[in-house]
């Protein structure tokens, strides 16, 4: 793509992103740490996947959508931090006008798969919990797939509309992004055209897009905590809990980040918090998802421990 000239003005061919700080004296610290949590991230999440595929005990529907989710957290944080490493080590923090629509493409398909992925996992915990007899015609092998498709095929649609509407803006001026990547707010503040459209989409489409999976995933929480309060034994609660409880603290975190970054369309200029939570949404939610759902899982943990060391998985 390439932007529309404007009669008016000088047409925006590549934009300045400003990075986390200004101060070139810090690019090489923020460079160590930024590249540190990129390959602990692909690494995590690869070793997941890997795990997922070897070990006979993970070949589990919840653990199905655990090696999608990796995948899609290995590759979320690969659109947005290899280019700014790239421009950090070349003090060049520029993107030209293409890559950064294309950079906005991947980014929202990639984090709204994760979107619907964690609600395909809240069904899982509430068809386990919930309909235990029912539970293995109800999530056999092809409504996992269908799931995984029907995500790919939604997030792709809402990627689209996002890349197109905002390819139809005219960038004439200021080309300054206050940010280490490209995203829909600092892009419409940036823009000449009337956005009003466009801030308006993003809303129904985030409402759409977002909220209904995040209704979801809240109905089916509902249900399960009250089939566990109705658990009489206390071993049988806490076995119950430890299902989703790990499902249940990424979608938090996941939510609670992704809500704030695009709750403020009208702020003319980001803070130091407003970029803190774009680390946390873009960096720290991927590198941590591993740890959170291996943490208290010995099938996991074991798994991972096989991967590393080679071992075969006992049959």
């Amino acid at each position: 793509m390439q932007p529309k000239p404007r009669a008016n003005g000088t047409t925006v061919t590549e934009f300045i992103l400003l990075g986390l700080v200004e101060t070139p004296e810090l690019w090489p610290v923020v460079f160590i740490l930024f590249l540190l949590a990129y390959m602990t991230t692909v690494g995590g999440n690869l070793s997941i996947l890997a795990a997922v595929l070897v070990e006979p005990k993970l070949h589990t529907p919840m653990y199905f959508f655990l090696g999608n989710l990796s995948v899609m957290d290995a590759g979320c944080i690969s659109v947005t931090t290899p280019s700014m490493l790239g421009g950090l080590l070349a003090h060049r923090l520029r993107v030209p006008y293409g890559a950064c629509l294309t950079q906005l493409f991947f980014f929202h398909l990639l984090a709204e798969v994760d979107c619907f992925l964690l609600t395909a996992m809240a069904y899982y915990c509430f068809l386990a919990i919930c309909q235990p007899l029912t539970y293995s015609t109800r999530m056999n092998h092809s409504v996992q797939r269908i799931l995984v498709a029907s995500s790919w095929a939604c997030s792709f649609s809402n990627a689209l509309t996002h890349t197109v509407g905002t390819s139809t803006l005219h960038f004439c001026g200021r080309n300054v992004i206050d940010n280490f990547y490209c995203d829909l707010p600092q892009l419409f503040q940036l823009s000449c055209s009337n956005t009003q459209i466009n801030e308006l989409l993003l809303f129904a489409l985030s409402f759409i897009m977002a909220g209904t999976p995040m209704a979801l995933i809240f109905t089916s929480y509902i249900h399960v905590a009250a089939a566990v309060l109705r658990i009489r034994s206390a071993e049988g609660r806490k076995k119950a809990f430890s299902t989703c409880s790990s499902h249940l603290t990424v979608v938090a975190m996941f939510y609670g980040t992704g809500m704030f970054n695009y709750m403020r369309l009208g702020s003319t200029k980001l803070s130091d918090k407003d970029k803190a939570i774009g680390i946390f949404n873009t960096v720290i939610n991927p590198m941590l998802n591993p740890l959170i759902y291996s943490l208290r899982n010995f099938d996991v943990q074991a798994a991972l421990w096989r991967v590393l060391t080679g071992r075969r998985p006992v049959t």
